[in-house]
């Protein structure tokens, strides 16, 4: 142990005047003092050269270096641990090993074996036929081909097998059936394909089997309704057709088979086993009535995007209290909504969207005291609002657009003080906007557009960020000063109803407006001069003039076209109809960014500085850098070039001619204060450290009284979302998408392995990946999750973040960012790249519209941007394989997403 200590204690620190078993890491026996465990988990170790002089202690039983840089297990290592007949369990996990796998025939005693999370490479043979108690064994996010290993330990006692997110191919073997004692098997994330074998029920002691993500077809076999143990099986997203058998969730608690071809009726029998707790059998093609006997402890049940009719059973409803989250939406079910249902009292999300339901809308759901989400839009609904919906206390999310509803919106809407979008848009409604509605201070959606509301218009809430929507009404008069104060909306649509003079000189103040539809009305006047970000459409109004130019319809200036508008208009009123709303509205109150009105540059002060600090070290950025000269800049709102979720970006010209970005943070928005200067700048000091050619990192600091001012070197080129949607998209053909692919995925890579500790984005999209060419891309917005404190904000949910078709689905649940929803984000931005499609199209999400068309392989081509997958065979190919990575990023279920340093991995092995 003295000579193991000489190689470590740099790193471990571990006192040699002390007895071993008092060192971090040692575990000893006891009674005598032998070493059994040692433990060097997350100390990024590097080397291996000390691993062979682990073997000389023969009373060791456990080794566990997982979490550290090694990149190769010494040869010497498994000649001599191989003779430590006591060994039992190896952690190798979330290192940097290459290469081949050894052979572990030697290693006799060893029951736990974990290589997961390496770049271990190439077929598995023979390797572990020798070992004679191998219980457990991980060889997960490598890089492994070939068919699946079998020979798994001669005397066959394996537990647990963990294969996933590798590149294993082939079918499920049969030997797997001779191996009686499994409990656990994940072969999730292959490359899998065939049926599942008719013996899996031989596997009488399984608990869970994980067969998500692969090309696998067929029927579920029935025999896996007699294994009684089993509580989970997830076979999501390959390609299981025919119907489901009778019996299968007898013994089940989980049973996930989204995203496949099964088709046929439910069984009558599959809700009702009281154990079960969780079905998904979401995106299928499944028909018939859903049945009416539910297990009362059935947690979620998603039977969404089939074929379903009949009506919403209600017969046991009312014995469902521990039902948390339904979701029935887009099927063919008729008749009314239950009074039932106002019974699972536990419902946070109810989704009935897009059926056929008609009749009234219950009274009875305003006892769902936990509901948090309301989604029943695109139906047939009639009558009134009723009062007691809007008593839902914990309520965030209302959509009950596209109905019939009638009658005027209840002024007791102003109680849903949680709110934070409300969508009634598409109804029947009448008479006033309630003047109450401006006490709603969460409310940052409002969709009240296609209905027959008049009147005056009251002040809008002041928090409102995402869009206020009141077209296609019948207003009428002057635009109304009560808009004045909306300083964090984005989108403003006044379009098609009667309003009259001229556009006032207010709206140009609104500082984070992007988009103002005032289109056939009755203005008169001149078009007044908004900012260069802001789309305004002002055609229909036929006595309004451009100052500059003869059209009335303007983009900064520039004549834009109304099919453009029209798609950025759609998308923006329908997005809100995804789940993943439900995240991202929270983050964008938290990380809005109240910029003052505009003015003119000699009226505006500039920012009275405090401090200014260089980071870089690069002697050149040092000398170009004139704090004073970037002041000037950002006091002229016309050098504002992009305005993101959380900040507003400025071109600075330096006295040497150099250009910088200077990105503003609002030092008085109480999210970015951290306490103190010293603090703020402690955290960016950090960054300024960090060196990844693909990562945006801030070269200086300037803090003012009112905002922080951060330094980036410039990206002539824009963001990418600019070049690939804005333009054509043909200058990005398939060897600089790939570039970028290839990019953004090594600066995530570098974020989320930082030595310092994980780097999470909380908000990431095409918008804020930034190109210094076509080539070169980087990664913005990096220090947000550190500088904003969520804990300050006064929402009640803090650690959320994201844009509109970027947010893992599970946001809107766990409400807690990870870099499992991170790598979710970068899944949308490949298919963007693949696809040529923006992240929100039409009010359908591209990743749930890829999914829901990636069930059948051989029309994938289909799916991939055509101008650029007809180039050449190998383009289609090297496409078609990233596609299958970006599937993988996009998985619903987190645990089934690869880590990023995976996807780098395969994205490089797709060329």
């Amino acid at each position: 142990m003295i000579t193991l200590c000489g190689y470590l204690n740099s790193s471990v620190q571990w006192d040699i005047k002390k007895e071993p078993c008092s060192w971090n890491g040692v575990k000893c026996n006891p009674t005598n003092s032998s070493v059994l465990e040692i433990s060097l988990s997350g100390l990024s170790l590097s080397s291996s050269d000390f691993l062979p002089f682990v073997c000389k202690i023969e009373s060791l039983q456990v080794l566990d270096v997982s979490n550290n840089r090694l990149s190769n297990i010494p040869h010497e290592f498994m000649v001599d641990c191989g003779k430590v007949d006591g060994l039992q369990r190896l952690n190798f996990s979330k290192n940097r090993l290459v290469g081949s796998l050894p052979s572990f025939g030697s290693f006799v005693g060893l029951e736990f074996l974990d290589l997961s999370f390496n770049e271990l490479a190439g077929k598995i043979d023979s390797e572990f036929q020798g070992l004679n108690g191998l219980k457990s064994l991980n060889l997960s996010f490598n890089m492994f081909n070939g068919p699946v290993p079998t020979q798994l330990g001669k005397s066959k006692a394996l537990k647990e097998l963990v294969l996933s997110m590798n590149h294993f191919q082939g079918t499920i073997p049969d030997e797997f059936m001779g191996y009686g004692n499994l409990t656990l098997v994940d072969l999730s994330q292959n490359n899998l394909s065939g049926s599942i074998p008719s013996r899996i029920g031989d596997l009488s002691m399984l608990e869970v089997l994980i067969l998500s993500h692969n090309n696998l077809n067929g029927e579920i076999p029935v025999s896996l309704s007699t294994i009684t143990s089993l509580s989970r099986f997830a076979a999501n997203l390959n390609r299981f057709s025919g119907t489901l058998p009778s019996n299968l969730t007898k013994y089940l608690k989980n049973l996930d088979l989204s995203y496949n071809s099964l088709a046929g009726s439910i069984p009558p029998d599959l809700l009702s086993p009281s154990n079960l707790q969780t079905v998904d059998l979401s995106n299928n093609s499944l028909d018939g009535s859903i049945p009416s006997s539910i297990s009362p402890r059935l947690v979620r049940l998603r039977l969404g995007s089939n074929s379903l009719d009949g009506q919403v059973p209600s017969a046991k409803l009312s014995t469902l209290k521990e039902l948390t989250y339904l979701e029935l939406d887009n099927n063919n079910l008729s008749g009314s909504i239950p009074l039932e249902l106002g019974s699972c009292t536990s419902l946070a999300l109810l989704n009935l969207a897009q059926n056929h339901l008609t009749g009234p809308l219950p009274a009875e759901l305003g006892n769902l005291s936990h509901l948090q989400v309301l989604k029943l839009q695109l139906n047939s609904i009639s009558g009134e609002i009723p009062t007691p919906i809007t008593q839902l206390q914990q309520l965030s999310v209302l959509n009950i657009s596209w109905n019939s509803l009638n009658g005027q919106i209840p002024s007791s809407i102003s109680s849903l003080q949680k709110l934070i979008s409300m969508n009634l848009q598409g109804n029947k409604l009448n008479g006033s906007i309630p003047n109450t509605i401006g006490t709603m201070n969460t409310l940052l959606e409002l969709q009240l557009g296609q209905n027959q509301l008049s009147g005056y218009i009251p002040k809008m809430p002041p928090n409102l960020q995402i869009s206020l929507n009141l077209s296609n009404n019948l207003f009428g008069g002057p635009i109304p000063k009560t808009l004045a104060g909306l300083s964090g909306l984005e989108v403003l649509d006044l379009s098609n109803n009667n309003f009259s003079g001229e556009i006032p000189d207010f709206l140009t103040q609104l500082g984070s407006l992007t988009q103002l539809l005032l289109s056939n009305n009755s203005l008169s006047g001149v078009v007044p001069k908004f900012g260069s970000w802001v789309l305004v459409d002002t055609s229909g109004n036929k006595n309004l003039r451009n100052a500059t130019m003869p059209t009335t319809l303007s983009k900064s200036g520039k004549q834009t076209s109304v099919a453009v508008i029209v798609l950025v208009v759609a998308a923006s009123v329908f997005a809100v109809g995804a789940i993943s709303i439900f995240a991202i509205l929270f983050l964008r109150r938290y990380g809005r960014v109240n910029d003052e009105p505009l003015q003119p540059l000699e009226d505006l002060p500039l920012p009275q500085v405090l401090e200014g600090n260089l980071l870089t070290s690069n002697g050149i950025h040092r000398s170009n850098i004139d704090f004073d000269k970037a002041m000037e800049s950002v006091a002229d709102p016309a050098n504002v070039v992009l305005k993101t979720r959380f900040s507003t970006y400025y071109k600075a010209i330096m006295p040497t001619g150099s250009i910088y970005f200077v990105k503003k943070l609002n030092w008085s928005d109480k999210i970015f204060q951290l306490g103190s200067h010293d603090k703020f700048g402690t955290e960016l000091e950090v960054f300024g450290k960090l060196s990844n050619s693909n990562v945006m990192t801030p070269l200086a600091y300037v803090l003012s009284v009112d905002n922080a001012y951060l330094f980036y070197e410039y990206s002539s080129k824009g963001s990418l979302f600019d070049v690939l949607h804005n333009s054509s998209g043909s200058d990005l053909d398939w060897a600089s998408r790939y570039s970028i692919a290839v990019g953004v995925a090594q600066g995530l890579t570098f974020l989320h392995g930082n030595v310092a500790g994980t780097i999470l984005l909380l908000d990431l999209s095409s918008r804020n990946i930034f190109l210094k060419s076509l080539k070169e891309p980087q990664v913005g917005d990096i220090e947000l999750y550190k500088v904003i404190d969520l804990s300050k904000s006064t929402g009640s949910i803090s650690t959320v973040a994201g844009t509109v078709g970027y947010i893992p689905p599970e946001y809107a649940y766990t409400m807690r960012v990870t870099t499992a929803g991170n790598v979710y984000s970068f899944g949308v931005i490949l298919l963007e790249l693949l696809t040529g499609k923006p992240a929100v199209s039409e009010g359908i999400e591209l990743a749930k519209w890829v999914l829901s068309h990636s069930v059948q392989e051989d029309k994938w081509e289909k799916m991939l941007d055509f101008s650029i997958s007809r180039t050449s065979v190998a383009a289609r190919n090297q496409m078609l394989a990233v596609l299958k990575v970006a599937l993988g990023c996009v998985s619903v279920s987190p645990e089934a997403r690869p880590k990023m340093k995976s996807v780098l991995r395969m994205i490089l092995n797709a060329r």
